[in-house]
């Protein structure tokens, strides 16, 4: 697995590494991580997402080095996708990034399908942040404050704060290794946490009130619709951790955040592109729940993409609260 990885990355020229659209903290974070270690290796690296960054990431040491476009003319000889259970997650330029070229997959979700032809795998590490500071470990690459920040912060929120159940003895202790480094919890801890624009403000006000509990009371619904952000003036990623409120409700197991992210893109015309975020409170397996409709993630924390109306989703995500 690492070993296998390390040979290649060490036998590589230039590398394209991915993560997956809509990226989370440690998608963004393991991208710059692992770029900025191999850099230190002397490798040629592009960093790509297909999504823009959401502005509570833009603080990291490097950010603006992730490009949203993939020129068909670059030559690589490998392509890392780091936090991917399944490729299809790279979005709509999967074949382009995977075509004629190793592909090394480094993941943490125990619903990564195996993909590609090198896997580092390991769904007991807290993050995908986890490998990545492994196997700079493995290359003897030095770690600066700029790596540890990114390494840090891909623990920190993946983690939930140190909240959630994949937190373990590694968690604490890399990131007592990067507080070394350079990193200060604070100054991280602000820009991921500290601060909200007004407008996402006035988003969070018209999301709580969207909020529905099924009828035995275990399951509630959030939705985020186009026309709220276009409302508030506000972007899909000011959406992000707005599930908790949801999640946070008294009795409640598992809580769903509905986000439209385009209209009209069903074969009828009448269907939209959804992504449903799912949270648990430790008792409900939510991963399986989304590896269902083609998504992963973990046990307590997935997520997964549909196409259909804004009621056939929810009619979908009603049914579970039947098995809850």
């Amino acid at each position: 697995m690492m070993e296998q990885t390390a040979r290649h990355i060490a036998d590589s020229k230039s590398i394209l590494i991915v993560s997956h659209a809509n990226p989370d903290g440690d998608a963004v974070s393991s991208l710059i991580a692992l770029g900025l270690g191999l850099e230190k290796l002397n490798k040629n690296v592009v960093l790509y997402n297909e999504s823009l960054i959401p502005a509570v990431y833009r603080f990291l040491p490097s950010v603006d080095r992730i490009s949203q476009d993939l020129h068909t003319e670059m030559h690589f000889d490998t392509v890392i996708v780091l936090d991917c259970g399944d490729p299809e997650r790279i979005g709509s330029a999967v074949q382009t990034v995977l075509a004629d070229r190793v592909v090394i997959n480094i993941d943490h979700h125990v619903t990564n399908t195996g993909f590609g032809d090198i896997q580092f795998v390991d769904p007991e590490a807290c993050a995908t942040a986890e490998l990545i500071h492994r196997l700079l470990m493995h290359l003897s690459v030095p770690i600066d404050t700029a790596i540890a920040t990114a390494i840090y912060t891909g623990i920190l929120t993946d983690t939930g704060s140190f909240r959630f159940s994949n937190t373990n003895l590694a968690t604490f202790a890399i990131c007592t290794e990067m507080v070394k480094k350079g990193v200060t919890p604070y100054n991280v801890a602000q820009c991921v946490y500290g601060t909200y624009s007004l407008e996402r403000i006035k988003l969070l006000n018209l999301a709580l009130d969207s909020i529905e509990i099924s009828s035995n009371g275990k399951l509630s619904i959030m939705t985020v619709t186009r026309e709220m952000l276009n409302m508030t003036g506000t972007q899909l990623d000011d959406a992000d951790g707005l599930i908790h409120y949801a999640r946070r409700i008294e009795d409640v197991k598992v809580a769903a955040l509905i986000q439209e992210l385009r209209n009209g893109n069903g074969p009828s015309g009448n269907q939209n592109r959804f992504h449903v975020s799912l949270r648990s409170d430790g008792t409900v397996d939510v991963a399986t729940i989304a590896a269902a409709y083609g998504g992963g993630g973990h046990s307590s924390a997935a997520g997964f993409s549909i196409d259909a109306t804004l009621s056939e989703v929810k009619s979908e995500i009603v049914v579970l609260a039947e098995k809850l």
